[in-house]
């Protein structure tokens, strides 16, 4: 299936996921009429044990697609404690249908459990159907609202336990 794919651990300002930032920031303001997702991110988030950031490379050397999480504890944004975030999940078009999205997932998932996470919460939006279908069909369901986009209508909360 994804042959010759590997998972690698980089800082989110690495030259490679800066440059697959920009490209999910132009895929949102194609759905969303023009905004990006403003929510701010500090590197920092993604640095282990309380984050991760994943990048995948083709055989070629190619970063395909990304994903990363990152701590939260309860706020007033309404997150929970012991919360991982699920963050930057992306996969360039050209790499779609080849099971990336749900690889990265999996690695995500249980790198947050490792870290003694309880839960991994993530928000989308209605635009994004094939990213709400991916996330059901990992056992992920519809959860309150959280977050720098908790007032949008468009925006979609799910939530998975890790325990």
């Amino acid at each position: 299936m994804s042959h010759g794919i590997n998972l690698r651990a980089v800082p989110y300002d690495h030259p490679d996921a800066v440059k697959l930032n920009d490209q999910v920031q132009l895929e949102y303001r194609e759905r969303y009429d023009g905004e990006g997702d403003e929510t701010f991110l500090d590197p920092a988030m993604f640095v282990p044990p309380r984050g991760l950031y994943l990048l995948a490379y083709d055989a070629s050397g190619a970063p395909v697609a990304s994903g990363g999480w990152r701590s939260q504890e309860k706020n007033d944004e309404g997150y929970s404690d012991g919360d991982a975030e699920l963050k930057r999940m992306y996969v360039i078009p050209e790499a779609r249908g080849l099971g990336l999205a749900r690889r990265i997932l999996a690695a995500l998932e249980d790198d947050a459990r490792a870290a003694g996470r309880t839960r991994m919460a993530l928000e989308t939006g209605d635009q994004q159907p094939e990213a709400i279908a991916l996330y059901l069909s990992a056992g992920y369901t519809m959860s309150a609202k959280f977050g720098f986009y908790r007032f949008y209508d468009s925006s979609r909360c799910m939530a998975k336990p890790l325990r």
